[in-house]
């Protein structure tokens, strides 16, 4: 390889080298090879529950880590009550669906859950897919078509993007939150269908769509809304219902979309609407339609998940957003940039891939565990580390990992400062 691999990302190895297209690029498998010692921060194995201090493999031992990786935001995932309802649930239910919720994977939990859901947020209905990114890919290919046209923010999420692309339908882009570039990307498809999709909490920005100034644009063109709550419900909103309740723009959203995999602390994703849209779409969302139903076990978790963050949910929250100021705050005083993130997801800015890879593996030493971002998931110069505060860090928690961050990335970053 004549190219410096520090200078080299995933978007380099797209073509095909050989006539086999089973065969990965050698050019790729070169690059995997001479970067091994980045690679290795990838795919780490965690040796315990999600938890806001857990173990993972690293250097072939178990290392304690204080978790900023995870999603569990309000620490459901390993609730004793959502265990024990989960482990009942494993012996009336077994453990597999074995079989789509269209022919015979459907149970009385599943529809238990969808009804609560839909109670929840308020809409006619709900229904459940057995993952998030298939999840949102199915609702946005199996409701849009050819003609129809997607609009959708710089900033979205791979499974909306590539919802668009299955659908076939024309798509627009607009700049991050510009209520003038959604005003201007509308126009171009003038006298179309066309569906503005939003973010609650962009997921690798941490921070809030601007729902109720992008709403009035959409509106203004009669385009309609979807907005994608994942990394949002049950941490946003004064009953947990996300940040269309947040903004107060529920009543302008026809369908909200969620995850399974954060708030709740399981797996999967919903869709809620009104009964003959979601009626359409249990049809025409093929990941729903052709994929194995969630295992029962796992819709007895969550549906006890759901009934304690009705009842639990306004504290958890509160505590929540307690840390995640906490720490944004103490991470201003650290000089390190997290961006435009207002919210419990927060990037911590590197901006140089071979330091990011270098600071990674001396946090895992020191025992903070933060997630590496590359390119093409952020911005050549917005590489970084995204943290996750969570209901269950303790301010013990969020101290020690401010100081491993001060002997760790403020240092990097001064010496990024004194170079320039």
């Amino acid at each position: 390889m004549n190219v410096d691999p520090a200078k080299l990302s995933l978007s380099n190895f797209l073509a095909g080298e050989s006539r086999d297209p089973l065969q990965a690029p050698p050019s790729f498998t070169a690059w995997m090879q001479a970067g091994a010692w980045a690679v290795e921060l990838y795919e780490p194995e965690l040796l315990a529950s999600a938890d806001a201090r857990t173990s993972i493999r690293y250097d072939g031992k178990s290392q304690s880590v204080i978790n900023l990786c995870s999603y569990n935001y309000l620490g459901l995932a390993n609730h004793p009550d959502v265990i024990a309802a989960a482990h009942e649930a494993l012996n009336t239910h077994g453990l597999g669906a074995c079989g789509s919720p269209m022919l015979s994977g459907m149970t009385d939990l599943h529809r238990e859950l969808e009804s609560r859901i839909a109670k929840f947020l308020g809409r006619e209905d709900a229904m459940l897919f057995n993952s998030g990114f298939g999840g949102a890919l199915g609702t946005i290919s199996g409701l849009l078509r050819k003609s129809d046209v997607a609009v959708l923010d710089n900033r979205s999420h791979l499974s909306l993007r590539d919802g668009a692309v299955l659908s076939r339908c024309r798509t627009e882009k607009f700049e991050h939150n510009d209520a003038a570039s959604l005003d201007a990307a509308l126009s171009h498809k003038s006298g179309r269908r066309q569906l503005v999709i939003l973010e609650g909490i962009y997921s690798m920005d941490g921070d809030f769509g601007k729902l109720m100034e992008l709403s009035n644009v959409a509106e203004s063109h009669g385009a309609s809304i979807f907005v994608d709550e994942a990394h949002s419900v049950l941490g946003c909103g004064k009953q947990g219902r996300g940040a269309a309740e947040e903004f107060g723009v529920e009543d302008r959203v026809p369908l909200i979309y969620g995850t399974f995999s954060k708030g709740f602390g399981a797996l999967g994703g919903f869709v809620a609407g009104s009964k003959e849209t979601l009626q359409y779409l249990r049809f025409y969302a093929h990941p729903y339609v052709y994929s194995c139903a969630l295992p029962p076990v796992v819709i007895a978790g969550l549906l006890k998940a759901l009934e304690i963050a009705i009842r639990d949910g306004a504290a958890l929250r509160k505590v929540l957003w307690e840390n995640a100021d906490y720490f944004h705050e103490k991470l201003g005083e650290l000089g390190i940039d997290t961006g435009m993130s207002t919210t419990y997801v927060m990037p911590l800015v590197i901006g140089d891939r071979e330091r990011m890879y270098r600071l990674g593996h001396e946090l895992r030493r020191r025992g903070l565990w933060v997630a590496p971002v590359d390119y093409p998931a952020v911005p050549q110069n917005r590489i970084c580390f995204r943290a996750c505060v969570t209901a269950k860090h303790t301010r013990a928690d969020l101290d020690e990992a401010l100081n491993i961050l001060a002997d760790t990335l403020t240092p990097a970053v001064q010496e990024t400062a004194h170079v320039s």
